[in-house]
């Protein structure tokens, strides 16, 4: 565990100088334009490179050492940091060179996400997983806390050039224990041989195909990523259309610390044995968290609910994650996961395309002075800016709802963990005895 904590430490720093940018870019653009749709383009751009690339990154990701394949992730994305510091510093920065730039380094990060979960599953123990997910979800919520706070701080005294530069640094930082901690490879049969890109892409999706069960989960979650992914877009402009950016910025941060106590929960739980319980019985909540931020009357009603929405999402997604860890296996974990990203997040650009639209074009409409639910719908959420985008979130949380009434009926989802047998032992290849055999020099 000394070398995953000290791995993930490196990769809370990065985060942390990653939500500095995104805040700054966020409030950038929404400010300079006014639009959702121009918002949620970045968004787009941020999902779409990932999901066409995510197939054929987890071939490389099975084939290369997994420290290669981290470090020249983080390579990758610092280099379209420091060119969005360079356009920024010239006054050059345009729309659609920020386009651009979240384009190439999420191209980047359809390498990192897969490689660095099938990397835990090599560096920590069966029973460790849960707790090693709700830590990897600390880490992220304790970014999302100190990100938006610091950024909305800083922002007035740096501009967004200085939070671009904090975040190139905090690559640096990440780099550097990723080289100081040892990452072991899972052992290949000597007489596997690599086939060509398209049929080791076929073979993860033949390898789902003939496990009914785990593409169940993999619908349920593209469904739920179709409902959330408005969320997360949505946020900026409901609370921007009625407040300030300081206020964004405590909101957001309320997020964070939702995050922050589910995920301290789950790395101290672990989630409960049966990972489908965890997954199914956590997720009605996020629906509930929705419904309170689009019914909210005042600013301390939306972080409620967005606190709720955020803190079932670490013990959600640590279930998941620990449940995929432990039922493929880990020489297999690149492809598999490489391709259940494309799958899982596939509805994920098609969120962010109709976000915008639809809040600029039908609900904004719809609750404004003389829209056509103006007096009925109206007299309960209100009537102007911002509400028509808290009628979204409530239409949004009651489809999540729904989402999770499905799944209940769903036999495969129900047995998956019965039907299929676990794919690893119960101590992870660091800890075993050839180890160093496996383990990058």
């Amino acid at each position: 565990m000394r070398d995953f904590r000290l791995v993930w430490l490196g990769q809370v720093i990065s985060l942390l100088g990653t939500e500095l940018t995104n805040f700054g870019l966020g409030v950038w653009v929404y400010q300079r334009t006014g639009s959702v749709t121009d918002l949620t383009l970045i968004f787009v751009c941020a999902s779409v490179p990932g999901l066409l690339l995510a197939p054929f990154a987890g071939i490389y990701i099975d084939r290369w050492k997994r420290r290669t394949v981290l470090a020249l992730t983080d390579v990758g994305a610092a280099l379209g940091t420091l060119s969005l510091l360079a356009l920024l510093l010239a006054d050059r920065l345009e729309l659609w060179c920020i386009y651009v730039i979240v384009g190439f380094s999420a191209a980047f990060l359809s390498f990192q996400i897969p490689a660095f979960a099938a990397t835990v599953t090599l560096m920590v123990s069966k029973d460790g997983l849960g707790r090693a997910n709700g830590l990897l979800q600390l880490g992220g919520s304790a970014a999302q806390i100190a990100g938006p706070l610091l950024a909305g701080a800083l922002v007035p005294v740096i501009g967004l050039p200085g939070l671009v530069a904090c975040d190139l640094a905090t690559f640096g930082i990440g780099m550097v224990t990723l080289f100081l901690a040892r990452i072991p490879n899972p052992e290949r049969a000597e007489a596997e041989a690599p086939g060509s890109l398209l049929e080791e892409a076929a073979f993860s999706f033949r390898y789902l195909r003939q496990r009914p069960g785990l593409l169940g989960l993999l619908a349920f979650f593209a469904l739920v990523n179709l409902l959330l992914a408005m969320s997360q877009v949505l946020s900026t402009p409901l609370v921007l259309a009625r407040g300030t950016a300081t206020q964004l910025g405590m909101v957001l941060s309320t997020g964070g610390m939702g995050f922050l106590c589910g995920a301290l929960v789950m790395s101290v739980w672990g989630g409960p044995a049966r990972r489908m319980t965890g997954i199914l019985a956590f997720s009605p909540v996020l629906g509930l968290g929705c419904l309170v931020m689009g019914a909210a009357g005042s600013m301390p009603v939306i972080a409620s609910g967005i606190f709720l929405l955020c803190f079932v999402v670490p013990i959600i997604n640590g279930c998941d994650q620990a449940l995929w860890q432990t039922k493929v296996e880990p020489e297999l974990q690149g492809r598999v996961f490489g391709t259940r990203q494309l799958l899982e997040q596939l509805t994920v650009p098609l969120s962010y395309l109709a976000a915008g639209p639809l809040a600029d074009r039908v609900f904004e409409p719809l609750l404004a002075p003389g829209g056509r639910l103006a007096g009925s719908v109206g007299r309960v959420l209100g009537v102007g800016p911002g509400h028509g985008i808290g009628l979204q979130f409530v239409t949004m949380g009651l489809l999540l709802i729904a989402a999770t009434l499905w799944s209940l009926s769903s036999s495969r989802l129900r047995s998956l963990e019965e039907d299929i047998p676990d794919a690893i032992s119960e101590t992870p290849i660091s800890e075993t005895p050839d180890a160093a055999l496996a383990l990058e020099g």
